[in-house]
């Protein structure tokens, strides 16, 4: 898996997963939104660790470091 996000990306991914796993602990959102959102803040967080968006591979973008 070759990684194709930036740190400015992952950074982004990660603080959103944050604040919604905040929001869900805190009670804020419940229901299906939670639920949506838990799963969207799931996706985030490993994208964001791992430096690799599945959805950037057929649009061809790369938000990382060009080759040289």
């Amino acid at each position: 898996m070759p990684k194709n996000m930036g740190a400015l990306d992952r950074i982004i991914r990660i603080v959103v997963a944050a604040v919604i796993a905040v929001l869900f602990f805190t009670n804020q959102i419940t229901g299906v939104a939670a639920i949506v959102l838990g799963i969207i803040a799931i996706i985030f967080l490993l994208t964001g660790i791992f430096g690799f968006c599945p959805i950037y591979l057929p649009f061809k973008i790369n938000t990382g470091k060009k080759p040289a």
